[in-house]
């Protein structure tokens, strides 16, 4: 026999439980975005400037670059979390919470931003590095005063793309009791049968998205323009 569903809400009373939520979910993405952004965009510049016909070719750096990328990258995130968690006992004490999540969400948001850089640096005319060799620029001020600026705006919606995903990472890392909106909405949402709060998360997330790529375009557009 099925039980009917209950309408009432906990919402209401939840609302500070939710901010503090929204706050765990803001540091998560932040950190791994400052974190994992830098650490991707060093790694997504090796990929770039060591592969053939870079700056600093090398073919055995490239290679071992590409293969320590495509190994992690196409990992599942949920999977990706319970693969490292032994790393994540050594090197940040615990193998779950807030932490342990955010480790997981600095490694993977790494490779992929990695990936994602080089991507946007392929795009840079090679005849505007030919130019600047010409003027007799060393490689290491070709890669930092002509390469990267060159590719800025398209960097900036990558990065604004790897944004969305790690708030989207921030939310299965729930699952492993992360904390953050994910871990909010499960609990008092999907397991309470209450789906006002469930809502109330997602609309939170959507809004959050919606103005960084509100951000990211607007910053990408005006760097085009100069």
């Amino acid at each position: 026999m099925l039980t009917a569903l209950p309408t009432d809400t906990r919402l209401g009373e939840l609302w500070p439980d939710i901010w503090q939520a929204t706050g765990e979910t803001l540091l998560m993405v932040a950190l791994t975005m400052l974190i994992g952004g830098t650490l991707g965009l060093i790694l997504g510049l090796g990929l770039y400037l060591t592969r053939k016909g870079g700056l600093y070719e090398n073919a055995v750096v490239s290679f071992v670059l590409n293969v320590l990328v495509n190994f992690f990258r196409p990992i599942p995130f949920i999977i990706f979390i319970a693969a490292v968690q032994p790393a994540a006992r050594l090197i940040v004490g615990t193998g779950i919470g807030t932490p342990a999540v955010v480790f997981s969400l600095v490694l993977a948001a790494m490779f992929g931003i990695a990936r994602i850089v080089e991507q946007n640096l392929v795009t840079v005319p090679p005849g505007v590095i030919e130019a600047a060799r010409a003027m007799g620029a060393t490689r290491a001020r070709i890669a930092a005063t002509v390469v990267v600026p060159e590719a800025m705006a398209p960097v900036i919606l990558g990065y604004t793309f790897a944004f969305v995903a790690v708030v989207d990472m921030s939310a299965v890392a729930g699952l492993i009791a992360g904390g953050g909106l994910g871990s909010f909405a499960q609990t008092f949402g999907y397991r309470q049968y209450d789906p006002a709060v469930t809502w109330v998360c997602v609309l939170i997330l959507v809004a959050l998205v919606q103005v960084i790529q509100l951000l990211g375009n607007t910053l990408s557009a005006r760097i085009l323009r100069r």
